[in-house]
C-alpha cells in the first residue's frame, strides 16, 4: 500500500453553534481551511476548540451551522460517518484498546467481513509504517507502547481507512521532545502529500513551529486569524484578551527536612533504580526530568506508598513509612496526583461535588449535601474550574479536569507528588496553577513533580533529578542548568560529568 498524492480537500465550517445547557461552546464559528495545509486551532482551555473538532469528526452534532467538504454540504452523524467522508480525529487520550495487539487496533473501523486477510493487512501495515520510519511491531501489545507510539498507530489506522483530513487534539501533551519532533516531521510529510492537517493546541510554541496558518478561539468565538510569520504578542492577546507574562519563580525552601530517602532501591518490570539517598526540605520543589519510561513513575509511586521498595527506607517528617500503603502515607500528609485524569485520578459518572465528598473528611453518618455543594463552589472559584457542582467530571475539558484534580488534593500537605501537573493547560492556567502550588510551599509542603516540558522544569524547580534508563542523577541546581544541558542528560549524554543517585543528598 502506498500513500500517494491525492486531491486536496477544502473544509468550510459555516456558522457552527453548539450549546451544552447554558454554556455556548461554539458561537457562530465560520472557518475555511484550504487543503494540503497545516491549520492551527489555538485557544485557552474551554475556548471551544475540541468541541468544534468533535463536530467535524462526528463525535457530536452541531445545533446550527453547516459542514461543507469540497463545496458539498455533508451531514456527519458519527466518527464512522466522518471517516467515510475522509475525516479522522486523533484525540488527546488515544482511543485504542491497550490489552489488544497493535495489528488488532490497526484494523478497527474497517468495512468488510469479520475475518480480514491478516497477511495482507500486516504487509500493508509494514509498508505504511516504513513510509514514516515508524518502529512499530505489528504483534506488540498496545499497553507496552509509549503515548507517542500510540499516536503513530492511530495516524496509520486513519490513513489506512482513507482519511484525507487528520485532526489532532492537543497531541504534544504527554510526549517527549524527541517524540514531538517525530510527530511534527510526520505531519509535514502528510501535508506535503496533500493531506489536510488540523492541529488543535493551547501551546503557542508548537503552533508557531508547525502550522502554516492559525485561528484563535476565545469563549466559544473565533476572534482572529494569522498566517506565517506569526506575531506571538498578538496571538496571546487574542487568546486571553490581554498580555500574559511569566513571573520569575521564587524558592520557599526552609531548613526543615520534610522527606528523606535512605539507600532506596526499586524494581518494576524493566526498570531498576538503586541506592538513592535524598533529603528534601520543606517548601522545596524537586522536578523529575527524563524520557517516558525512564523510572520517574515508579520513583513517584514509591514515594507515595503505591510501590514497595526492595531495599532502603522512606521517611516523611522523620517518621519511617517504609512498606506502608498509600492511605498510611496520606494520613501523614502525602498527596498524589496521577497523570491519567479519568483512569486513575477521578471516577467517570460522578459529579464534581461527589468527588469532593469522597476526597473530604466526613463527619457523622449522613452527608450534608448542601454543605458539600458550597465547598465545591468554593473550590471551583479558587481553582478557576469551568464547571458546576453537578457537572459530571467526564464532561469537563482536559484542562478543567486537571484543575479539579489539583483542587481535590487535601489540605494541609507535607509532600505533594504530581505527575505532569500542567499537562493540557494553557499559559495563563499554568501560571495560575503554579501560583496555587507555591502557596502550598509557603505553608511548608515539599513538591516532587514530573514534566515533559524542560522549560517548566527549569522555571519552577529548585533542584532537578534526571532519569535515564533507571539511572538517577544527583540533584542539579535548576538555576545552574540550561535546556541544552538538560536535554543532553535526558538523551543519555554527558552522564560521565555528573554524579548519579548514590549519595543524592541535600
Amino acid at each position: 500500500m502506498h500513500l500517494l498524492f491525492i486531491k486536496q480537500m477544502n473544509i468550510n465550517l459555516n456558522q457552527i453553534c453548539k450549546h451544552f445547557g447554558k454554556l455556548q461552546a461554539n458561537d457562530h464559528i465560520s472557518l475555511l481551511i484550504p487543503g494540503g495545509t497545516i491549520q492551527g486551532i489555538l485557544g485557552e482551555n474551554g475556548a471551544g476548540k475540541s468541541t468544534l473538532m468533535k463536530i467535524l469528526s462526528g463525535f457530536i452534532q452541531a445545533d446550527e451551522g453547516e459542514v461543507i467538504l469540497d463545496g458539498v454540504q455533508v451531514r456527519i452523524h458519527s466518527p464512522a460517518d466522518a471517516i467515510q467522508h475522509g475525516v479522522g480525529m486523533l484525540h488527546q487520550d488515544p482511543l485504542d484498546f491497550p490489552p489488544m495487539r497493535v495489528i488488532d487496533n490497526f484494523v478497527l473501523g474497517q468495512s468488510g467481513g469479520l475475518f480480514p486477510d491478516w497477511k495482507s493487512v500486516v504487509d500493508e501495515f509494514k509498508q505504511l509504517s516504513e513510509q514514516f520510519d515508524f518502529k512499530l511491531r505489528h504483534d506488540a501489545y498496545v499497553d507496552m507502547l509509549t503515548v507517542g507510539e500510540r499516536q503513530q498507530l492511530e495516524i496509520l489506522r486513519l490513513l489506512w481507512l482513507g482519511a484525507q483530513v487528520i485532526i489532532l487534539d492537543e497531541p504534544t501533551t504527554g510526549i517527549s521532545a524527541l517524540q514531538k519532533q517525530k510527530l511534527f516531521e510526520t505531519l509535514k510529510i502528510l501535508a506535503g502529500r496533500g493531506k489536510t492537517v488540523i492541529f488543535v493546541s493551547h501551546k503557542l510554541e508548537d503552533v508557531e513551529n508547525l502550522c502554516d496558518r492559525v485561528v484563535v478561539l476565545r469563549q466559544g468565538k473565533l476572534v482572529g486569524e494569522q498566517l506565517k510569520p506569526f506575531n506571538t504578542k498578538n496571538l496571546v492577546n487574542m487568546m486571553f484578551g490581554k498580555s500574559i507574562a511569566l513571573e520569575e519563580s521564587k524558592s520557599h525552601s526552609t531548613d526543615r527536612i520534610a522527606f528523606e530517602l535512605r539507600d532506596l532501591s526499586l524494581e518494576e518490570e524493566r526498570i531498576q533504580i538503586q541506592n538513592i539517598d535524598l533529603k528534601i526540605q520543606a517548601g522545596e520543589v524537586i522536578g523529575l526530568a527524563g524520557m517516558e519510561g525512564s523510572g520517574q513513575r515508579p520513583f513517584m509511586q514509591a514515594c507515595a506508598g503505591f510501590l514497595r521498595p526492595v531495599h532502603g527506607r522512606i521517611l516523611v517528617n522523620g517518621r519511617d513509612m517504609t512498606g506502608m500503603n498509600y492511605p498510611a502515607f496520606k494520613r501523614q500528609g502525602v498527596g498524589y496526583m496521577p497523570a491519567s485524569r479519568l483512569e486513575e485520578g477521578m471516577i467517570p459518572g460522578l459529579t464534581l461535588s461527589e468527588h469532593f465528598i469522597l476526597a473530604g473528611q466526613q463527619e457523622g453518618l449522613f452527608i450534608d449535601h448542601d454543605q458539600w455543594q458550597e465547598v465545591t463552589r468554593e473550590k471551583i472559584r479558587d481553582y478557576n474550574i469551568r464547571g458546576k457542582p453537578e457537572s459530571p467530571v467526564e464532561s469537563l475539558s482536559g484542562g478543567n479536569q486537571q484543575r479539579a484534580l489539583l483542587a481535590l488534593l487535601q489540605q494541609p500537605l507535607k509532600l505533594v507528588l504530581l505527575e505532569h501537573p500542567t499537562r493540557g493547560l494553557d499559559i495563563e492556567s499554568v501560571i495560575y496553577t503554579w501560583g496555587k502550588l507555591k502557596e502550598r510551599c509557603c505553608d511548608g509542603a515539599a513538591i516532587i513533580y514530573t514534566s515533559s516540558d524542560l522549560e517548566e522544569i527549569l522555571l519552577y524547580s529548585d533542584r532537578i533529578l534526571v532519569f535515564f534508563s533507571g539511572k538517577v542523577s544527583a540533584p542539579l541546581s535548576a538555576r545552574g542548568t540550561s535546556v541544552a544541558q538538560l536535554g543532553n542528560l535526558i538523551g543519555g549524554k554527558d552522564w560521565a560529568r555528573i554524579k548519579t543517585g548514590v549519595g543524592v543528598t541535600a
